[in-house]
């Protein structure tokens, strides 16, 4: 009988201190948070438990807690404490000069963040492609940068099927096109804008713009358009081809900035964006040609990760950008 009471107390006293040891195990194992060193830092900056607790709002027991079980994960001791309050230890020196360096980097990226977050600073990479920057980017990146000249911008001039790339490859944060561009699934695409397409020639062949003509009579003129690889290419040539013409440009531009001088030059006719062509249109250097054949209208999109949430800041261009053509509009009605 005595025998299996010696035994029963023998397994109470074993449980007991295995719970005891598996308590201390979890304890010795926890994980180091930034809580732990931020209030290390404070307790070692002021060489208080008190002041720490002070500037945390919390109280000196916790704090006291917290370094003691920071100094059992570390395996060393990390304060000489006294009535006067706490100094650092060899190894607590040698914490504390790096924490400081990883809470300074901490505060500056809080800053930036509340910096960001009030457009006051911030990078936007904008990919653009030629068109789409005159037509609608040059005048909104006038007008953002006066309301956010903290913001910095840099811009990726490029063709279409390029600047849809950078999107898909992650170069630049969003990306305004014009039409046609072939999206990928992973993208987003939404319509700014439309944007027609005129014919223009110089103002030596006032004859042409007296009666509409056909696409066909203007066969007989050198032709200027951008060139091979780009989304206008593409579209005019589907247009030639919807009415039995083959485009077949005897000079090929490299940007549309580049076509409008060479037709005032009568270098040929060519295609512009109506708006891209309107100051020469008005002081007479160009007419335009009345097609019978009707242009098909186009858009300017911006395009935009499906996976990848824009910046605080790019986000903020984005609304300009849609802000820019509500008002617009209203004040074409």
């Amino acid at each position: 009988m005595s025998v299996v009471i010696r035994n029963r107390c023998y397994i109470s006293i074993f449980l007991i201190s295995s719970v005891k040891h598996r308590d201390k195990k979890e304890e010795t194992n926890m994980e180091i948070t930034y809580d732990y060193y931020r209030i290390f830092y404070y307790a070692a900056k002021y060489k208080s438990f008190s002041k720490a607790a002070e500037i945390l709002m919390s109280n000196q027991p916790n704090i006291t807690h917290f370094m003691n079980n920071l100094e059992n994960q570390l395996g060393c001791r990390l304060f000489i404490r006294s009535n006067r309050g706490v100094t650092l230890t060899r190894e607590g020196e040698k914490l504390y000069k790096h924490v400081t360096i990883a809470y300074q980097h901490f505060q500056m990226a809080e800053l930036e963040l509340a910096n960001d977050k009030s457009l006051q600073s911030g990078i936007i990479t904008v990919g653009v492609s030629e068109i789409a920057l005159h037509l609608l980017i040059l005048q909104v990146m006038a007008d953002f940068r006066k309301a956010y000249p903290g913001i910095r911008i840099r811009l990726s001039n490029h063709s279409t099927p390029e600047t849809i790339q950078e999107v898909k490859d992650g170069l630049v944060d969003l990306a305004v096109v014009s039409t046609p561009a072939d999206v990928p699934s992973t993208l987003k695409s939404t319509a700014l804008m439309d944007f027609s397409d005129v014919m223009v020639v110089s103002s030596v062949h006032k004859e042409l713009c007296e009666k509409p003509v056909h696409l066909s009579q203007m066969q007989d003129y050198p032709l200027i358009c951008l060139g091979r690889g780009t989304k206008s290419y593409e579209f005019f040539s589907n247009f030639y081809q919807r009415h039995g013409l083959k485009l077949n440009p005897d000079i090929e531009a490299g940007t549309i900035q580049q076509i409008l001088p060479m037709v005032i030059y009568d270098l040929g006719v060519g295609f512009l964006p109506e708006n891209v062509g309107i100051e020469a249109l008005e002081d007479g250097k160009i007419i335009k040609v009345p097609l019978i054949e009707k242009i098909p209208q186009r858009q300017i999109c911006l395009i935009e990760s499906k996976r990848t949430p824009l910046s605080i800041a790019a986000n903020a261009l984005k609304q300009f950008i849609n802000n820019y053509i509500e008002t617009k509009l209203q004040d074409n009605l």
